[in-house]
């Protein structure tokens, strides 16, 4: 692989997806590439990702329709397919993940906030920074005090059986799956303080990869309840990964 020293790699003017792989389909792919093209369109990288040449990198990496994660890389002179794995289990699932809120605040004045871009270093060291914590992802405050995202997901609460998440405005990456709570279940936006934590049932978190996982603790208060989540879950696994299907594939 041969990569050319563009701004990508001197300022982090690049972007990148990393789209689940279910038995050589890649989930969202369309709704991937259109937010990847917008932002290199923001960011005034020149050229754009097309459909084709991702389709052509699946092909090659997933010869044998397996699971796993394609991820999409693009820089002014650069475009990067990669595989690798994801590494999200049933027992995770089964248990749920534990939170902690994170001493580094996300800018929500910056104009990087919202597009997945090579500027990440915040998020992977704030991730690492749990190696042999109790806890398995940490969620980011803005200068205002409201709550935005995790490091590398979305934040969802359940408020008497509404599904709310952090307005787009405080601070975050609209993840894909996200998008797709907000429109095929009805979640709202709306802003949410550390301080309402204790007043919702239940909590989830949302990424490409791990898609919707329940939440069993923030800190030191525990959601009493699953019920929706897990709701949430099983359609997500029938209408996106078409799990149960004769003919899914």
């Amino acid at each position: 692989m041969k990569l050319e020293l563009d701004e990508g790699f001197q300022f982090g003017l690049g972007v990148f997806e990393t789209i689940a792989v279910r038995k050589g389909r890649a989930v969202f792919l369309e709704e991937h590439l259109a937010r990847m093209n917008a932002s290199m369109e923001v960011l005034e990288i020149p050229g754009r990702v097309t459909p084709r040449w991702a389709l052509e990198e699946l092909g090659a990496l997933f010869p044998e329709k397996e699971d796993g994660a394609l991820k999409l890389i693009a820089s002014g002179k650069n475009q990067v397919a990669l595989r690798r794995e994801n590494h999200y289990t049933e027992a995770d699932y089964e248990k749920g993940f534990a939170l902690t809120q994170s001493p580094v605040l996300r800018n929500e004045t910056s104009p990087l906030t919202r597009h997945k871009t090579l500027n990440y270093g915040d998020c992977i060291l704030e991730k690492r920074s749990l190696k042999g914590s109790p806890f398995q992802e940490k969620i980011f405050l803005n200068s205002r005090g409201e709550l935005t995202e995790g490091t590398v997901s979305n934040l969802f609460f359940v408020d008497r059986g509404r599904i709310v998440t952090p307005k787009a405005d405080c601070g975050l990456l609209p993840g894909i799956v996200r998008g797709y709570l907000l429109s095929a279940a009805g979640a709202e936006e709306k802003v949410i303080r550390p301080e309402e934590v204790e007043e919702f049932e239940e909590c989830f978190l949302t990424n490409s990869l791990m898609g919707i996982m329940p939440v069993r603790s923030f800190g030191t208060f525990r959601f009493p309840e699953r019920r929706v989540t897990e709701a949430l879950r099983r359609r997500y696994q029938a209408e996106v990964l078409w799990e149960n299907r004769k003919d899914q594939w």
